[in-house]
């Protein structure tokens, strides 16, 4: 566990919080403006120029932690202009594993959902009306399912399907099931202990009997599994019997298959980037900044080529094509490759066969590569098609893999890439279990959390006292119940005890109760049905405990690395054990 230590306590843990300065409305933190100090649990928030513990130190460029809101900034602040920056709570990047910027040579990211931030109103509601459309067109289902509606704040990241029982669940890091779902009815107590904890042998919760709720795009087809599970149950009759909870599953991927594979939803994007996907003004001076730095910037997607080229147009240009009028290619500028249809994540192994193509940018014609050097084509070929005019500046390709990668921008070790992406598995594991890839992790979703945990912070130490009070109860009922049943005392003695235990006992429930509801309180604030994010009663989330495994950094945004040095060193808080708590002064 990390905390750092003294003074100002933030953290992403439900409790452990201290606020030891006053607060000034210039300055939050109560500190010395110029150099500030976090205290966190378990991830520390590093400051623009910060040194280890989040310190901010303060140079020609004065940077400050203050809450500023988005919306009331006109033009984006940027670390290497002479403008006073103010990081916002929700946009700190946080350390989980020590990273020199000074040693990476190559930034690269992944474009959906990543540099393009779809908005789930709309884009996500696509999609879901999209897969029902394929469901009863394609797939035969009850044209009832026409009528149904979605709510795009229903479900979160790290949720797990239980395909065969037809269950929705939330786990801790320790795979212990805390909130479970059947369909949108709540498991009691029991039902979950008697499904998941009561077997001889622990549940993986892996595939092919689980699915993992991971990405931002998944949700949509997660809360059609949870519709369908209900529909089943309540219209037995209107579903034929072989048609189990899985099956119904496998229907709804399906269903997303299709409407990716014809085309359905990027259409729609296309023709109107702005309705579904949010623009950041702060993409381009980020790109520009890294590149001025002298590193490398590569983006790798597995949208092809079309597609991305549109969005890319409309993230780095402020525009998108409307009619006959083409993309331009002038955002191909920030980036020293490119790689479309990469099919991550078996785009990271390196016994990964795929063959490289050279994109032509205005043709989207495909071009035979020699591990990224253009081949000549064999016949007659127009000169407009001809690679021979492009094969300079040509850095748009197609397929491959990460060996392909590492000679087109010269890398002699992979720990000299950081690579930005929103997927735990197909961006951020797999580039850094099979690769060594350094990562960072991209989760929208953190903004929020984080700003709603500095305004519950109060009832957060409430809860910890509570808990302690638990804690204390449970101990002195103890040692009443050893008394009264090996000790040898009188009469009057034991009846004093007896009488002292239960109204110890009536005390415990009084006080478990309202423990109990002030902790579901407590995360009801941040979600009503699947609490906190990054925890699951007391302990890390299971999404958190993958965060912390295997992403380097994590932040709201991709373009919070415009608000720190290209060449800071990220450091983690320290590391603590429990018993170390009561021992080292944090």
């Amino acid at each position: 566990m990390r905390i750092p230590r003294r003074q100002l306590s933030f953290c992403l843990s439900l409790f452990s919080l201290e606020f030891s300065y006053p607060v000034s409305p210039r300055n939050f933190l109560g500190v010395p403006k110029g150099i500030h100090t976090l205290r966190l649990n378990r991830s520390c928030a590093i400051g623009a120029m910060g040194e280890n513990l989040g310190t901010v130190m303060k140079d020609k460029r004065t940077h400050s932690l203050d809450v500023t809101h988005s919306e009331d900034v006109q033009q984006p602040c940027i670390w290497s202009s002479s403008v006073e920056c103010n990081i916002d709570i929700g946009k700190q990047i946080f350390c989980n594993r020590s990273l020199n910027m000074k040693n990476i040579v190559a930034v690269g990211f992944d474009m959906d959902y990543t540099l393009a931030q779809y908005k789930p109103e709309t884009f996500e509601s696509l999609a879901y009306e999209g897969t029902i459309r394929k469901l009863v067109y394609d797939l035969a289902y009850s044209e009832e399912l026409l009528n149904w509606s979605f709510d795009w704040k229903y479900m979160v990241r790290g949720l797990v399907l239980d395909k065969r029982r037809g269950n929705i669940l939330k786990m801790d890091r320790h795979k212990y099931v805390k909130v479970a779902y059947h369909g949108f009815k709540e498991l009691s107590k029991d039902d979950k202990v008697e499904t998941y904890g009561s077997t001889l042998v622990r549940d993986s919760f892996d595939e092919p009997d689980y699915a993992l709720i991971d990405t931002l795009f998944s949700l949509a087809e997660a809360y059609l599994f949870a519709q369908l599970v209900d529909f089943k149950d309540n219209n037995p009759d209107k579903v034929p019997e072989d048609v189990d909870y899985a099956r119904m599953y496998k229907d709804v991927r399906a269903a997303v298959d299709m409407c990716h594979r014809d085309g359905t939803l990027k259409q729609m994007v296309a023709k109107d980037p702005k309705r579904f996907i949010n623009m950041d003004t702060s993409i381009v001076p980020m790109l520009k900044m890294l590149r001025d730095s002298g590193r490398s910037t590569f983006l790798v997607t597995n949208s092809l080529w079309d597609y991305t080229n549109v969005v890319m147009n409309f993230l780095c240009t402020s525009s998108a094509p409307e009619g006959d009028q083409k993309c331009n290619l002038d955002w191909l500028q920030y980036f020293d490759v490119v790689i479309t249809g990469s099919a991550k994540p078996g785009f990271f192994h390196e016994d990964n066969r795929a063959n490289l193509f050279g994109v032509e940018p205005k043709s989207g014609m495909l071009l035979n590569t020699d591990n990224g050097s253009p081949l000549p084509q064999v016949g007659n070929t127009s000169e407009a098609s001809s690679p021979t005019k492009v094969d300079k500046s040509c850095k748009v390709f197609q397929g491959g893999n990460v060996m392909h990668l590492h000679k087109l921008l010269q890398i002699e070790s992979s720990s000299q890439v950081l690579y930005v992406g929103d997927h735990i598995y197909g961006d951020i594991l797999r580039s850094k279990k099979a690769l060594g890839w350094r990562t960072m992790l991209v989760v929208p979703e953190l903004e929020r959390e984080v700003e709603l945990l500095w305004e519950l912070r109060k009832t957060r130490k409430q809860l910890q006292l509570l808990r302690n009070d638990r804690d204390a109860i449970e101990d002195k009922i103890h040692h009443l119940k050893w008394s009264l049943k090996f000790e040898d005392i009188k009469a009057d003695e034991k009846e004093r005890l007896s009488a002292e235990l239960h109204q110890l006992e009536s005390e415990q429930e009084r006080v478990r109760l309202s423990h109990q509801d002030a902790l579901r309180e407590c995360h009801r604030q941040f979600h009503g049905v699947w609490g906190q994010l990054m925890k699951t009663g007391y302990q890390n989330s299971r999404f958190a405990h993958q965060v912390e495994r295997f992403a380097c950094l994590y932040s709201s945004q991709v373009t919070n690395l415009s608000l720190y040095s290209p060449a800071k060193y990220y450091r983690p808080s320290e590391d603590f054990m429990p018993h170390e708590f009561g021992i080292i002064p944090l």
